[in-house]
């Protein structure tokens, strides 16, 4: 089914569309937060914010991808058989993994940061440039 199908039999289908992918149209626009973030903001405390929103667009993506209506996680249970009774364990695991490596990384650049504060006494990404290219000097 093509994304749009606008003025077929008179009425236009993209909303329905959105509708009925929820999680990925949300998905997409918090994925375009988080890069707009990243680029339009000097301040390196927002950067890793739109960093952080990036990667959450990203788990819920997998997550929406990974979940089936109607199944249940991979336990095994009397009354349940057969693989068509679970849903798929591996985006469960692969966004659980990516939040882990995700905090991870947080850390070490919010470290990172406070150390380039204390020495520049500046957030500004385009100002730590220049007084580093004038320590070089």
């Amino acid at each position: 089914m093509p994304f749009i199908h606008c003025f077929e039999k008179g009425e236009c289908r993209v909303l329905q569309h959105l509708l009925n992918h929820y999680y990925e149209t949300v998905s997409i626009v918090l994925f375009g937060i988080g890069f707009t973030m990243l680029l339009l903001n000097r301040n390196m405390i927002k950067k890793i914010m739109g960093l952080n929103i990036m990667d959450t667009a990203v788990y819920l993506f997998l997550a929406a991808k990974g979940y089936i209506t109607g199944r249940v996680a991979p336990i095994i249970a009397e009354g349940l058989e057969g693989k068509e009774s679970f849903i798929n364990p591996v985006p469960s695991g692969l966004v659980l993994t990516g939040i882990v490596v995700s905090v991870s990384v947080t850390a070490l650049m919010l470290s990172l940061t406070i150390r380039l504060y204390r020495r520049y006494h500046t957030l500004d990404i385009d100002e730590i440039a220049m007084l580093a290219k004038k320590e070089d000097l």
